[in-house]
């Protein structure tokens, strides 16, 4: 059970009138304090949903005791790591991350020079790590809560806790100054009764894209469900899940390299009934009042949410999800599927064990890379599944 200061008041959750104090505490702007460890860690409350949740703040889940339900392990066994202090930056007193992005959130109109040609093939410039549309997406998935699992919770993860958690983690992001909840659209949960209101939000959340303006168009982020691809007169049609009769158009080329660069993903979803294809896109509008998807990544997700990126991993997670104790699904971020990543972390091991899967088509640098990854957390248990040696191999013992 957590242990919070409250307005200078300790308390646990389980004491009487801690909603009260909460609720107290959210009216008054005033930050909790979780007391798992000295210092204590500054947290934030969130309204999901109408109901107040205390949650960690983000990129502080290593500043919690490994005991805390709030602990993360180190970000070195994800893809999050090369990314910390480059790509993102961490503000401890605003409680916000500044985002660098690889893609741009506008569009330049046909006169507008090139990169290539803004850049002459004779200069050299100094790349810095940035978030690219996929891992912006993991990173949104990471802070949102959505890698963590346990199955005490089964069948009470809808897109109802997706949404919100969601946008709750948007609006404590930043690119280039501006809230990223300004320019992220995470489609509501539908329903029919609410069919006018729902369309009424959304065309005033996406009137920027229709706005004439000098200069570059302005683009949005568009987190969704896809239901399916649909068949257009040159491209295809994006079904979204809860935008029922909204379409966006996909050009023909775009869809053919999206069939290529994420043919994993497409197949995974397709080979079961219950996995969720997740899109994250930036759009923008046309004179016609079309919406266009601009540029698009794919992530497979489980009936839980839990992201997968082949089916070994998939049978992993699935496998790791059926146990009552919290466990970690690791992202890739930006990493290549070249390199190693702790697949899931479970929480309450002692000591806390990193799940490792090496692919059957593994190079030899693959091993390499995972021993000294190894070597370097020994205050991390290791379990190895090398598929290639057959059958999965059983979890570690959690007493």
């Amino acid at each position: 059970m957590r242990r919070f200061l409250l307005g200078g008041v300790a308390c646990d959750e389980s004491k009487d009138g801690f909603r009260d104090l909460l609720a107290q505490a959210y009216r008054d702007k005033i930050r909790p304090l979780c007391l798992c460890c000295e210092p204590a860690v500054p947290m934030y409350i969130a309204d999901i949903g109408d109901q107040l949740l205390i949650k960690r703040m983000p990129l502080t889940g290593g500043k919690h005791d490994a005991t805390c339900p709030s602990y993360e392990p180190p970000y070195e066994l994800s893809g999050l790591g090369p990314l910390m202090g480059g790509a993102i930056k961490l503000d401890p007193m605003a409680g916000t991350a500044a985002l660098k992005l690889d893609f741009s959130l506008s569009k330049r109109g046909a006169a507008a020079k090139s990169d290539s040609e803004a850049h002459p093939a004779d200069s050299v410039r100094n790349e810095a790590k940035k978030l690219s549309l996929r891992g912006l997406l993991h990173f949104l998935w990471h802070e949102s809560g959505l890698t963590e699992w346990t199955a005490h919770w089964s069948g009470k993860r809808h897109w109802w806790q997706v949404y919100h958690h969601l946008s709750e983690a948007a609006g404590l992001m930043e690119v280039r100054g501006e809230a990223l909840a300004e320019r992220l659209f995470v489609p509501e949960p539908f329903r029919a009764e609410d069919k006018v209101a729902i369309e009424q939000r959304r065309a005033q959340k996406l009137a920027p894209l229709f706005q004439a303006a000098t200069g570059p168009k302005k683009l949005m982020v568009l987190v969704s469900e896809i239901k399916e691809f649909a068949e257009a007169r040159n491209g295809r049609q994006l079904v979204i899940k809860h935008m029922p009769g909204f379409r966006l158009y996909l050009e023909e080329p775009a869809w053919r390299s999206l069939q290529r660069r994420f043919e994993a993903e497409l197949t995974l979803w397709q080979s079961g009934e219950r996995s969720h294809l997740m899109a994250i896109m930036t759009i923008g509008g046309t004179a016609a009042g079309i919406v266009t998807v601009n540029e698009i990544a794919l992530m497979t997700v489980t009936e839980q949410w839990l992201p997968i990126e082949n089916a070994y991993e998939q049978q992993l997670v699935e496998r790791v999800a059926r146990l009552r104790s919290k466990s970690l699904k690791g992202l890739r971020f930006n990493l290549a599927r070249s390199q190693p990543l702790a697949d899931v972390i479970l929480l309450e091991a002692k000591p806390p064990c990193a799940l490792y899967l090496i692919p059957p088509d593994a190079a030899e640098d693959f091993e390499t890379a995972l021993s000294e990854m190894i070597e370097a957390r020994p205050d991390l248990a290791a379990w190895i599944w090398r598929v290639s040696d057959g059958e999965m191999p059983p979890l570690p013992s959690l007493r």
